[in-house]
């Protein structure tokens, strides 16, 4: 097996006790790649650190719209600067969150368009976070008609669904899926074309129904391959393959 789990954030300190265990286990388990996507500046460096430690990572770096108070406009030009001195697969996570009502709107549409410009420029896809805003971000989408890229943890409806897929966005799933009460997203994950999907775990949040309220980790976006075949009527193997393949296209890793 070949998975890519396309959203993880192994780099985060609460892995710091045991994350050699943990990546041992996912090779052990078949995961081949892991894309680590960066959230503030801060966080950028060690994230590249372990990012070049070992071949199963893929680097991400941005500036995350639920950290909008701790971003600088000087990050800004700190990112590209960082970009043109390391190899790095996309820009994100970036995006807009309008689900808080505490996190200021118009300072992450600053932030969100500038990363943006920023991915055209240096033709990079991007990473997306989106809550409540998915209307703003695909309006700006097609202002900037980049090369792609992921929109992390899908919650949208199927027109949503579909006007990224026409943008060359991939949706990313993860362990919200294993949820019976997640009947919405269920019936979304049987309706988008297999191509447009690819795995996730966002560990150490969002664990599957099997380890819910347990910290998340990489290894069990097994859990989520397993749902999604059985939900989809498709084979296991048929699912592995074509998200893996569909996330090193968007990522341009092949």
């Amino acid at each position: 097996m070949k998975l890519f789990d396309s959203h993880c954030h192994l780099d985060f300190a609460v892995f710091d006790g045991d994350r050699k265990e943990i990546i041992d286990k996912c090779k052990s388990q078949g995961i081949q790649h892991i894309l680590l996507p960066g959230v503030t500046a801060a966080t950028w460096s060690r994230l590249l650190k372990l990012a070049q430690s070992d071949d199963l990572f893929v680097s991400a770096l941005g500036l995350h719209p639920y950290f909008v108070q701790q971003h600088s406009m000087d990050h800004l030009p700190l990112l590209e600067q960082y970009l043109a001195e390391n190899k790095v697969s996309a820009i994100g996570e970036i995006g807009l969150d309008y689900y808080l009502a505490n996190l200021d709107q118009d300072l992450q549409k600053e932030y969100f368009t500038k990363q943006l410009a920023l991915a055209k420029n240096e033709n990079l896809p991007v990473i997306l976070h989106v809550r409540k805003a998915h209307d703003d971000v695909l309006q700006q989408l097609r202002k900037f008609k980049l090369s792609g890229g992921i929109v992390h943890a899908f919650s949208g409806s199927e027109q949503q669904a579909a006007q990224y897929i026409d943008l060359g966005f991939k949706l990313g799933f993860g362990g919200s899926v294993t949820y019976e009460r997640a009947t919405k997203l269920r019936r979304l994950i049987k309706n988008v074309p297999l191509e447009s999907i690819v795995l996730e775990t966002d560990a150490p949040d969002m664990a599957p129904a099997k380890y819910s309220q347990q910290r998340n980790s990489p290894v069990y976006i097994l859990e989520t391959l397993h749902v999604i075949s059985e939900l989809r009527e498709e084979p296991v193997q048929q699912i592995l393959r074509t998200t893996t393949q569909s996330a090193l296209n968007v990522l341009h890793l092949n």
